[in-house]
């Protein structure tokens, strides 16, 4: 049994068991009156939908990213101070960021500017002293300043570069307020002292990190990325980020974009992330064994395409998440396997996104999770074999799982449920919720979740049909319970025998449907 106290009630919830199709209905012990549900067949044709349009991938290739170079002007070089350009004011703003790049540098903080055209590393250390920006080898190249690509501005890294390394201990990092090209290369953190890549360590110091501001572009082809990042704002690793809200009405700048394609990004503190940014695609990544997320898409981006990557071994969360109003997004053909928490998340009021194909193994809590993010639509994805639920859905209005497989999770197949977050740590101004969930489960197959098929607590609506749950792992076999014991046998009567389809709706909710007909 589950157990949720709130108004000093107590309210117990029945849990699905044994490979069995249930509702788990909650209702306050003592005075007040158990929630009634009413069960009934329905027409299975409003039901059913096509499968979702997926976007055409086939735009977004290297040769289509090499084709957006503008090689022509000639960009400058020059060096500036740290302090003042608004592309630092991020970075510098406080006496404890300042601090970091006066220790570093051991001067006044200066930084490298790219102005005016198309600029590259060769050219870079044509221009500039070796101690700040060296080509230690050939084709190996090491910045030991802050580097700024300008608006108006190209930095192209190239093939002809064998590594692109920024110096850990010098406080090197890379802006992007203009176009950056880094194309069939690699870029990575660097310990001089170590001679090495710098390895994470320890949260909270300092590595190198790459940010692209608003109205920029950001093309990561074909690369290897790695140990970028730590816990300091904006230099979480790879991250497309619209200016602050201080910033912005300065800046006035359009939303930033780009396109991370066939490349790898591991030991980063985020391997990406990215703040109002629209039409980013990520496509055929791998993002292998990072510190907090793999993919974290955040505030208020839209129209992402997240198709094809991998994802696995993320040491703190999940794998892939999308969090605070990411809305309008696909999120197809990945694969998320053995991450700390759940394999992808939708959560923060993300809505009218489409998770398609994605399969999610040996995550160790969910396979796909959703928390207070309705109209979105999960269609064919695979989970199998995670420590929690294959799919879970909370305080989520109008979520459509369609031809889902959830085999041998830990707990349920699919479990959907609703949760008071008043009292968590949670900032209910920024992150409003509502306590309403409904569910439309069409298709899909259950087999051998451990705890059971289904469960929905306190739902406002389930739709149900043409489910398959098989190989029950308890050997109680098919059962309903909760408040809708009474009705098991209908249920099953109207789901496996006459192939139907199912409505549960609280008599309330149903009794103002049939007063609205009335009117």
């Amino acid at each position: 049994m589950y157990l949720h106290t709130r108004n000093r009630h107590r309210w117990v919830a029945g849990l699905v068991l044994a490979g069995s199709l249930a509702w788990a209905v909650v209702a306050p012990a003592g005075e007040h009156a158990a929630p009634a549900y009413q069960v009934s067949s329905i027409p299975a044709e409003p039901l059913l939908i096509d499968p979702p349009k997926l976007p055409d991938l086939s735009p977004y290739t290297a040769e289509a990213a090499n084709a957006r170079i503008v090689r022509k002007p000639v960009g400058n070089v020059v060096l500036k101070r740290m302090i003042g350009p608004d592309q630092l004011v991020e970075f510098t703003g406080g006496d404890e960021r300042l601090r970091e790049w006066v220790k570093r540098q051991g001067e006044m903080p200066q930084a490298i500017f790219i102005e005016g055209g198309y600029v590259t590393l060769k050219d870079l250390a044509r221009s500039l002293p070796k101690k700040y920006f060296e080509e230690t080898e050939p084709g190996i190249y090491i910045a030991r300043l802050p580097i700024v690509v300008s608006q108006g501005a190209t930095l192209h890294v190239g093939a002809e570069t064998r590594d692109f390394r920024l110096s850990s201990e010098r406080g090197a990092f890379l802006i992007n307020d203009g176009k950056l090209f880094i194309m069939y290369t690699r870029l990575t953190a660097w310990s001089e002292t170590e001679n090495q890549q710098d390895w994470f360590k320890k949260k909270g110091k300092f590595r190198p990190f790459l940010n692209a501001w608003g109205g920029t572009e950001t093309y990561i082809v074909n690369s290897v990325v790695s140990s970028l990042g730590y816990t300091a704002s904006k230099s979480y690793g790879v991250s497309i980020s619209q200016y602050s809200p201080a910033m912005h009405p300065t800046m006035q700048r359009d939303h930033p974009s780009g396109w991370l394609i066939g490349s790898m990004f591991d030991d980063m503190w985020y391997g990406f992330y990215c703040y109002e940014a629209y039409d980013v695609v990520l496509k055929g990544n791998t993002y292998r064994n990072n510190l907090v997320y793999g993919i974290d898409p955040h505030d208020r981006s839209r129209r992402l395409i997240i198709a094809e990557n991998t994802a696995y071994g993320t040491r703190e969360k999940h794998g892939i998440i999308v969090s605070r109003e990411v809305n309008d997004s696909w999120i197809f053909n990945n694969r998320s396997y053995e991450n700390t928490l759940s394999g992808i998340v939708v959560d923060r009021s993300s809505v009218n996104n489409v998770l398609a194909n994605n399969e999610v193994y040996r995550n160790g809590s969910d396979g796909i999770t959703i928390y207070e993010s309705g109209d979105n639509l999960l269609w064919g994805n695979r989970a199998f074999n995670n420590a929690r639920h294959g799919i879970r859905v909370r305080n989520s209005a109008n979520v459509g799982l369609y031809e889902n497989l959830a085999v041998a999770n830990g707990l349920l197949g699919i479990y959907g449920h609703v949760k008071d977050l008043v009292g968590t740590p949670r900032d209910l101004v920024l992150d409003p919720f509502d306590m309403n969930l409904s569910l439309t489960v069409v298709g899909g197959r259950l087999i051998g979740n451990e705890s059971g098929a289904i469960s929905v607590v306190s739902p406002q609506s389930v739709k149900l049909y043409g489910v398959e749950m098989l190989m029950p792992t308890q050997p109680s076999g098919i059962g309903i319970f909760g408040a809708l014991a009474k009705d098991q046998s209908r249920i099953i009567d109207l789901l496996v025998r006459q192939k139907q389809a199912v409505l549960v709706l609280p008599l309330d909710k149903l009794a103002q449907l049939q007063v609205s007909d009335k009117q």
